[in-house]
């Protein structure tokens, strides 16, 4: 961890805020009835992922690190949750391409947990 400068610098940080924006940009297409339920819901979520791998980044330590780094996995896991929901209200028809993201940041999140540990 001491390797690093900033958070910024962390390939898992770099793709959570690109996925962010393609959160953003799928979310854009829900109905309008959804701006303060689910389209809320799902940026809200992934907003906190690499808020999350920041702010532990910014820590002191190892296993707070760690620990914000779990929050960061789980706000990742209400995303492909509400993208699930999304899909089976029709609001989007594939998520294949997001669920590929959501698969390589859980693995480079689940990744630099092991190393951490």
């Amino acid at each position: 961890m001491d390797k690093i400068k900033s958070h910024k610098d962390l390939k898992v940080w770099q793709e959570s805020m690109t996925f962010v924006t393609k959160i953003y940009k799928v979310s854009e297409g829900f109905p309008k009835h959804e701006v303060y339920g689910l389209t809320a819901q799902i940026r809200r979520a992934a907003v906190s992922i690499p808020s999350n791998i920041a702010e532990g980044a910014g820590r002191k330590g190892e296993n707070e690190f760690t620990r914000f780094l779990y929050i960061a996995l789980g706000s990742l896991s209400e995303v492909e949750t509400q993208l699930e929901i999304s899909q089976r209200l029709n609001y989007v028809d594939n998520i294949e391409e997001i669920n590929k993201s959501i698969y390589f940041i859980r693995n480079m999140l689940s990744n630099l947990i092991k190393s951490l540990k």
